[in-house]
């Protein structure tokens, strides 16, 4: 029997209701038409998608959908084997994985974990002099053997169980917690463990293993009752028809943990930190379960579907994806970029007019001869480049160091004289609203120079096509910071399990995040863009030969080794030669067509046909 104290909500009855006959008419639909629709319908757009994922021909959504198997055992079980699952923009894949299987636990997130305890105590008790027949019908199938997937009580309205499908216990629920009460006060003493271990005043990494006997050590547990321990708390919620999800989100962090660590012995690292090592000033501790091996989140995946498909104009070197993922391909191909003109210019600039080497080294970055070409290089482009300018840093405290000195030397006020300046920030409303006024000062003609970050929001997401990117410089190379203890437990386990070199890795991923920033310039055939290494680095092999084939294509020796006038003289000849007239009927047939008709198809398919 319901109860009737609890809200529900009327668009998911009217769903419910309908059941299988609820469904979509044929089309394409969008989040706001699934808005718009169910709003006409009275129905959930929630759980209406939900049911016509398993209907629909082609599904676009996020990694997470498939990745990260809290939300995949709910969202994409019922997917079939032959589907064809494409990750597009792929190039951050494996962060992707690592992101889905790792928890941070801090200070509030134990307290609000204790606060989502005693409501859960007084909701229990409650329970207990009202429904206590309800407790009891819990406890019997827990006896059961609850912990198997699918045996507990179908329910959309909660995560799956954060650790992969094949590594679940089948199992019956271990005694100490299939009492609510006795899970309760099981879910104290585990917190009252990782209130102990944060309090440390050093830095402390240890494997699951460590943590594990020193857990058992203090506390009695054992790594049987972790492991089932999300399972568990999502039987209790349910039974105790608790409706308020969000607010219960700091115990599901905490039980995410404890899942985790229960279940895997390899590939994980726990690091636990009084305080950042950039402001060592602020207490601020935190205990890092952190995924080391991105195979294990896309290990299912593989396993699951016959056909995965992983693409992205920025997949290079594109040999090294399958030893982060541990994967055979079936097949491997690089595509170059069909174009009708050479609209792409790349530049390595690596020194200044006054010939001194320009980098963003530890050792160079603060060097006022190095601040003052940067700002020479961008007062220059500025005065020669019409519209949009984009630059890119390679951390947020670099920037701010290097816009504070061009302001004391004057550059700022000499590139606000061509173009207006914008800057990205850590505050998303901020940020949105300066690249809404940026791209009003480019559709006014006045131009406009956005200061933005690798890495950041918007070299991940935004496109500054046509006018609004005309130009993008990367200011120096985008290495991970690599006093980062996660980043180096990373690197020894990359080294030691795939035999990849930190040096590899961290080269790869930086040119990576290189090209993933000035490939912003350019997002269709008709577009045209400058792009400007700015670093003496990229002049070298080693690096320069890890960026995409489709901008190595147009990177010819003599745009290498540049200095700041010599790349002003050939941004200037190119800009020139963009503004001759083109035709664009041109690029749909003759000898300069740039799109495959059925013919050319059919030659790609039987050639991969023959390779395979």
């Amino acid at each position: 029997m319901e109860n009737p104290d609890i809200e529900v909500c009327t668009y998911f009855d009217q769903f419910d209701r309908k059941g299988q006959e609820a469904a979509l008419p044929p089309g394409v639909y969008t989040l706001q038409d699934l808005r718009a629709f169910g709003r006409e319908k009275g129905w959930c757009p929630y759980f209406l998608a939900r049911h016509m994922i398993n209907f629909a021909n082609v599904v676009v959504y996020n990694y997470q959908y498939l990745l990260d198997p809290k939300v995949s055992g709910i969202i994409s079980r019922e997917l079939e084997r032959e589907s064809i699952v494409v990750f597009d923009e792929a190039h951050n894949i494996d962060n992707v994985c690592i992101e889905a299987l790792s928890v941070n636990v801090r200070q509030q997130t134990i307290d609000g974990a204790h606060r989502n305890l005693a409501r859960l105590n007084t909701t229990i008790e409650r329970f207990k002099a009202t429904d206590a027949e309800r407790l009891r019908e819990e406890y019997r199938r827990l006896v059961d053997g609850l912990a198997q997937r699918g045996n507990l009580p179908a329910s959309d309205a909660w995560l799956a169980n954060p650790a992969l499908p094949s590594d679940i216990l089948q199992e019956a629920v271990p005694g100490n917690i299939r009492r609510a009460e006795h899970f309760l006060a099981f879910l104290r003493r585990f917190l009252a463990y990782l209130q102990t271990r944060l309090n440390t005043t050093r830095v402390e990494s240890e494997g699951p293993l460590a943590f594990l006997h020193a857990l058992q050590a203090a506390t009695g547990i054992e790594s049987k009752s972790l492991q089932l321990c999300y399972d568990r708390l999502q039987s209790l919620l349910l039974t105790l028809q608790v409706a308020e999800v969000d607010e219960m989100g700091y115990l599901q962090c905490v039980c995410d943990l404890a899942t985790l660590v229960g279940t895997y012995t390899r590939g994980f690292a726990i690091i636990i930190e009084p305080f950042d090592e950039r402001q060592p000033q602020l207490a601020d501790p935190v205990l890092q379960l952190s995924c080391l091996d991105a195979s294990l989140a896309i290990r299912p995946t593989f396993e699951r579907f016959q056909s995965v498909i992983i693409t992205s104009g920025t997949l290079s070197p594109i040999d090294l994806y399958p030893r982060l993922l541990n994967f055979q391909p079936v097949c491997i191909r690089s595509f170059t970029m069909s174009l009708s003109r050479d609209c792409l210019c790349p530049l390595v600039v690596t020194r200044g007019s006054d010939q001194l080497p320009l980098s963003t080294r530890f050792d160079m970055r603060s060097d006022p001869g190095v601040v003052r070409n940067y700002g020479r290089l961008l007062v220059d482009m500025a005065a020669c480049v019409p519209d949009g300018i984009v630059c890119f840093f390679v951390s947020y405290a670099y920037m701010d160091g290097i816009v504070n000195s061009w302001n004391d030397m004057g550059i700022l006020k000499e590139v606000m004289e061509h173009k207006l300046v914008f800057i990205e920030t850590q505050d998303v409303v901020e940020t949105t609203l300066a690249l809404d006024n940026y791209r009003r000062a480019c559709d006014c003609g006045r131009g406009g120079v956005f200061f933005s970050i690798a890495r950041g929001k918007v070299a991940e997401g935004i496109d500054f096509d046509r006018h609004y990117g005309r130009l993008v410089i990367m200011f120096g190379v985008p290495f991970q910071y690599t006093l980062s203890r996660i980043l180096r437990a990373r690197l020894e386990y990359l080294r030691e399990t795939f035999q990849i070199q930190e040096n590899d890795f961290l080269t790869f991923d930086a040119i990576r995040q290189a090209a993933q920033c000035v490939g912003r310039v350019i997002r269709s055939k008709s577009d045209y863009g400058i792009m400007i290494f700015a670093d003496k680095r990229y002049n070298r092999h080693d690096k320069r030969s890890k960026l995409p084939g489709w901008i190595l294509s147009q990177l010819p020796d003599a745009h290498l080794n540049l200095s700041t006038d010599m790349a002003v003289h050939i941004a200037r000849e190119f800009l020139r030669r963009m503004a001759q007239p083109f035709d664009r009927a041109a690029s749909r047939g003759g000898a300069t067509a740039t799109l495959l008709s059925e013919a050319d198809v059919a030659v790609m398919a039987a050639s991969m046909g023959t390779a395979g």
